[in-house]
């Protein structure tokens, strides 16, 4: 009887080995061979059949069909495998943020030669040869709002003072030719041109609505391009060593146990990428602070800050002030003579010289504003603005999504039987929160909490600068050239008056050449303002703000 026992111990041992070894013969990584081979290795490096993966680093060490050699060339290739997707969903989103910046680059920029065209054309036609003898300073007044938009670096309610100073001493000129006025002279009219007036409230209207919308047009088209800049920058950021080495564990692992059809499950997967991408997701409250700051702003080009309703008729604005000019000439001139004293007459040749039959003796027909010009960017600022606000939308907590981003479609697998890291089956970890403090307890990814990457720190610095200059824009600032209003509504400088040193009428006193300009902020005169704590603090930031942008 024992030895029957014996007998079916053997027998059974037998068949168990057999069966066994036919199993062996059945698992070959003949699939892993092509899989390996598509990636472009040579199929040869893998083995025929699994072998002891002992000497692995990274995959389970049991039977395998991987070699260490052929780990190494698949940890490479997982570096490849997971930039690729993070690189596209940021081109895509670079490629977006461009395309929009140059649509209105472009715009803004032909907005301006449109706009300056069509005043050299009705000038001349309406004025004739006393616009072409005075070309040059419209010509100017372009060439300063075309440097602000494209470089900054221009006072814009300087120059446009500037622009109405100049404007007045000619047309003042014209209007008294009969008399000589020396430089000394005009330099008086010049200083004054604010308290004249001569060209009624279209210089005040003209300096408010042209300041908002070059800050908030010069600033919007910034907020793109900073947008594009960043997220180039951003994409450029390499994996860890242990980022690789997770990525690595997820998507070749399978391969080693010859599972090549085996994918991640969804929250393995979260789980890796979180820990990856763990420094672009710290960047989400900066990010959608600069996509808010841009709707805003954008409902600001909409509406009051409007660029292209400003430009568009700003021929016929100037021309109304000319005419205003013309129509009060006599008031004027002798507001000035009283205040700058009494001319020398001129030369009578130099009177028929200096006169042009007509004078001022048209004006341009009321604007319309289905007239607009075309311009090469196909469109208006009314189309490209709610495109930009689409786009923005949708770019809010792009970083702290990517992982979700990445970690869909066929990269992972649908159900619950899948590749957890070790084997094929559920994946039971919880999945962590976003940004390096949330990885402390990333089971998949070992993250160094402790060593932000300093690329993408810059990148959350600059993206903090945008957002202030944004916010100022929306205000009706420009962070250079700062206004101190406390109210914060933005009216230029000079706008209101109050105290006994103000005065509504033009009031020389005829010994004195010189006249300091009165300096007005938000309704308060004097020679030197005294700011309120409030301002003085803004002041400060302005100024911390200008020197961190040098830095950069």
């Amino acid at each position: 009887m024992a030895g029957i026992n014996v007998l079916s111990l053997v027998w059974a041992s037998a068949v168990l080995l057999v069966a066994v070894r036919a199993e062996l013969k059945t698992r070959t990584c003949t699939e892993v061979r092509l899989a390996y081979g598509s990636k472009g290795f040579n199929h040869n490096d893998v083995p025929h059949q699994g072998v002891n993966g002992a000497q692995l680093k990274v995959c389970p060490q049991g039977f395998t069909c991987c070699t260490p050699e052929m780990e190494e060339k698949l940890s490479q290739q997982s570096r490849t495998d997971l930039r690729a997707p993070v690189t596209q969903l940021s081109s895509n989103l670079q490629s977006t943020f461009t395309q929009r910046h140059r649509r209105f680059d472009q715009f803004f920029k032909e907005l301006l030669d449109n706009a300056e065209r069509s005043l050299h054309d009705m000038f001349t036609r309406t004025y004739g040869v006393m616009y072409v003898q005075n070309a040059e300073l419209f010509k100017q007044f372009f060439q300063d709002l075309k440097r602000y938009y494209v470089s900054g670096g221009v006072n814009l309610e300087q120059m446009l003072s500037e622009f109405w100073a100049g404007l007045l001493e000619r047309m003042f000129k014209l209007v008294n030719v009969q008399y000589h006025f020396t430089e000394e002279y005009m330099e008086c009219v010049s200083k004054h041109t604010e308290q004249l007036k001569p060209f009624g409230d279209v210089p005040r209207k003209l300096k408010l609505q042209v300041t908002r919308s070059f800050v908030a047009a010069r600033t919007f088209a910034q907020g793109l391009a900073v947008i594009g800049d960043v997220i180039g920058k951003v994409s450029t950021v390499n994996a860890s060593p242990d980022c690789v080495r997770a990525a690595m564990k997820m998507m070749y692992c399978p391969y080693c146990s010859g599972q090549v059809a085996l994918k991640p499950c969804p929250n393995y997967c979260l789980n890796v990428m979180k820990g990856c991408l763990a420094n672009q997701a710290d960047m989400d409250t900066e990010w959608n602070n600069v996509m808010d700051a841009m709707l805003n702003l954008a409902e600001r080009l909409e509406g009051p800050f409007n660029i292209e309703a400003v430009m568009d008729p700003i021929d016929v604005k100037i021309s109304d002030a000319i005419m205003n000019m013309q129509e009060n000439s006599m008031q004027v001139s002798q507001k000035v003579f009283q205040g700058c004293g009494q001319p020398r007459p001129a030369v009578p040749d130099r009177v028929s010289r200096s006169a042009p039959d007509g004078g001022f003796n048209a004006r341009f027909r009321p604007y319309n504003p289905e007239e607009r010009p075309t311009t090469a960017a196909g469109t208006s600022l009314d189309r490209l603005v709610p495109d930009v606000k689409k786009h923005l939308k949708l770019a809010k907590k792009f970083w702290s999504t990517l992982p979700e981003s990445v970690c869909a479609g066929e990269l992972i697998s649908a159900g619950d039987e899948c590749w957890n890291g070790t084997a094929k089956s559920r994946y039971d970890s919880v999945v962590m929160g976003n940004g390096l403090a949330n990885q402390v307890a990333n089971p998949d990814v070992e993250v160094d909490i402790t060593k932000p990457d300093l690329v993408i720190r810059q990148q959350i610095m600059v993206l903090r600068l945008m957002t202030n200059r944004l916010k100022s824009a929306h205000n009706g600032h420009d962070v250079t050239f700062f206004d101190m209003s406390e109210d914060g509504s933005g009216e230029e400088s000079g706008s209101g008056c109050e105290g006994q040193h103000c005065t509504s009428d033009f009031v020389f006193t005829p010994t004195i050449t010189k006249i300091p300009p009165v300096i007005v902020r938000s309704g308060v005169a004097s020679g030197a303002v005294s700011l309120p704590l409030t301002s003085f603090v803004l002041l400060l930031g302005a100024a911390a703000l200008a020197m961190l942008a040098s830095r950069r």
